[in-house]
């Protein structure tokens, strides 16, 4: 089967249209997480979401929307700390993803058997997205998408002078706190596609990747994107025609194009 026929089927449509969806939020939000230095949030609310995970499994709830909640729940923990105590961020988060991490280790050891659901959030599956999956991704990364074109301005400003965003009226307090959530929500999201261990690729590379070509922020915004929607579709093929993981595929296709990038400056240097 050939890949325009593979893409009609409903699981493969259903992957390529929570794809797209989060290759859109996942880059855009990320060029301001390259601007600030915060690759590591990422990572850590990730990691973090594992005790979320636990609590669903063990609840019954759903551990989607359990991570969702812890993940968010961290963000503002690390928010309070960082505004409160003389740690730097990078500190904080170390020791609250480790803490909430092994919290959920801890949580899951207590249901035996195999968990098939924590392997998907570990190392991403996003050939089983459901239905309701979709919508749940589709509503958050709608709003989130809104909600960043609307403040990009403020976003910028805070990530490349705060002191100066604070001088020309921005509430910087109150949209640091906007600027966690939001990162955190989004991270969770990107687990269903990339999974723990691999969701912050799609948040750094994609920017970082854009960042070497682009003349401009706006320039690096909508090649952020563009690269990000590039590597779903290439890792979703690829994977699917060599039968290989999917969230490594998509990870390795980012990165795949991040290093043409480095060549293609190079090759301007001379």
């Amino acid at each position: 089967m050939d890949i325009f026929t593979a893409f009609q089927l409903p699981f493969l449509q259903k992957a390529l249209f929570a794809g797209l969806a989060l290759g859109l939020i996942l880059p855009f939000l990320g060029v301001f997480v390259t601007l600030r230095n915060m690759s590591f949030f990422g990572d850590g609310v990730a990691h973090a979401s594992l005790a979320g995970v636990a609590l669903g499994v063990l609840s019954g709830a759903d551990p989607f929307l359990s991570a969702v909640g812890v993940g968010i729940l961290v963000g503002i923990v690390i928010y309070l700390l960082e505004h409160k105590t003389i740690l730097a961020p990078d500190a904080l988060i170390g020791v609250l993803f480790t803490t909430a991490f092994s919290v959920g280790l801890v949580l899951l050891s207590l249901q035996r058997g195999y968990q098939p659901e924590l392997m998907s959030f570990l190392f991403g599956n996003i050939l089983t997205i459901n239905s309701y999956d979709l919508l749940v991704i589709t509503i958050f990364s709608g709003l989130i998408f809104v909600i960043l074109a609307f403040t990009r301005r403020q976003l910028t400003m805070l990530a490349l002078d705060k002191e100066s965003a604070w001088l020309s009226g921005i509430r910087t307090g109150l949209f640091d706190f906007f600027f966690y959530i939001i990162l955190s929500v989004t991270i969770v999201l990107g687990i269903k596609l990339l999974g723990i261990i691999l969701v912050s690729a799609l948040l750094v590379i994609p920017p970082s990747t854009a960042k070497l070509l682009a003349r401009s922020l706006r320039g690096m915004i909508l090649g952020s994107i563009v690269g990000g929607e590039l590597a779903v579709i290439t890792g979703l093929a690829v994977s699917y025609l060599l039968d290989f993981p999917t969230g490594a595929v998509i990870v390795l296709s980012a990165a795949a194009f991040f290093f043409c990038a480095i060549l293609v400056r190079a090759c301007k240097t001379f």
